[in-house]
């Protein structure tokens, strides 16, 4: 499988032609709001539109080819903002471009930095943008701190924030964005796209939309960490509690190790936490009383990777802990 382009380096941008018409339409009448708000499921495309757009009022050269906000990649603006390098872009992330490190969450400091950049006149362009991607990982000050920056529109400044989880974010900067909604694309177009990117088979292709709910981008985040694999061994272990298969459990802690151990024990946990909700869920179309306790487990799990991140505690012990609690409430 190939690895999923970062948005800053996509030149493509696919089924989402009614966002950058209207962003378009915008531009071109003269009524740009300040601030947009991209919003919908993550892995569809929010981030990529948000370096489409901001290279658009950058002035890279436009090529319809890549679509309608489509640029050039050689043009000079384009190459600058794939490099981190544009004086009139400013991007707040949680990845700080430290050997790929994420942050737990974009610092205040950053946000606050957002009034001196947008009180300086565009060096080279018409513009000057700010990216935050996303507002979901700004902490409660740096929230606050991006609310000043909306409250006071800069001229000629234009804010784009992406979000998976606008319902989260704090309703007075919701009020003073203008909201873009992204939704995932055609389910046969995105299998189409996941089979491009590699070697999966249409079946393979489905099942992972099917886990990242229609996200292309998510879908493929999954196909390269194996996730059809964990989540069979995944569902495998539900199945058989109250017993539980050590040798197959420590086989999969066994994964949790190195510096792709977080994300493999968050996906080990989601897809048990997917197996306890369907259990859950059939319990209570039956009328079973086990509904509760198949969903306090599931509600258990479901904190869990947060918990261990944040308290730095051993992932094989504390997923053999949460095995131990499942095995007692089967």
């Amino acid at each position: 499988m190939t690895d999923l382009v970062h948005p800053r380096d996509a030149a493509r941008l696919e089924g989402l032609d009614g966002p950058e018409q209207a962003f378009l339409e915008a531009l071109e009448r003269g009524r740009l709001h300040h601030a947009w708000l991209l919003v919908g499921p993550e892995g569809v495309g929010k981030a990529t539109f948000a370096y489409r757009a901001a290279r658009r009022l950058l002035g890279a050269r436009p090529e319809p080819s890549f679509g309608a906000l489509g640029a050039d990649p050689d043009d000079p603006v384009f190459r600058q903002v794939a490099g981190r390098a544009h004086p009139d872009l400013m991007v707040l992330e949680r990845d700080d471009g430290k050997e790929g490190r994420a942050r737990k969450s974009i610092p205040v400091d950053e946000a606050r930095a957002l009034p001196e950049f947008f009180s300086k006149s565009p060096g080279r362009a018409a513009y000057r943008v700010a990216i935050i991607d996303t507002a979901d990982d700004l902490n409660a000050n740096a929230a606050n701190a991006v609310l000043k920056t909306l409250e006071e529109p800069p001229e000629r400044g234009v804010l784009l924030l992406v979000s998976s989880r606008a319902g989260a974010l704090l309703p007075t900067i919701k009020s003073r964005c203008r909201r873009l909604a992204f939704a995932a694309p055609p389910l046969e177009a995105a299998v189409r796209w996941l089979m491009a990117q590699g070697d999966v088979t249409v079946e393979e292709a489905h099942g992972y939309l099917r886990m990242a709910r229609g996200a292309p981008g998510r879908a493929l985040r999954l196909a390269n960490a194996n996730a059809l694999e964990i989540d069979k061994a995944a569902r495998e272990l539900v199945d058989k509690l109250p017993t539980l298969d050590a040798a197959a459990a420590q086989h999969m802690a066994d994964g949790f190790r190195g510096p792709e151990g977080s994300q493999r024990f968050a996906l080990a946990i989601d897809r048990i936490a997917a197996a306890l909700h369907e259990r859950a869920t059939a319990a209570a179309l039956d009328g079973r009383g086990a509904f509760d306790r198949w969903a306090e487990a599931w509600a258990m799990l479901s904190d869990l990777p947060g918990e261990v991140d944040g308290i730095n505690l051993d992932r094989g012990d504390a997923f053999f802990t949460a095995l131990g609690r499942l095995g007692a409430l089967s």
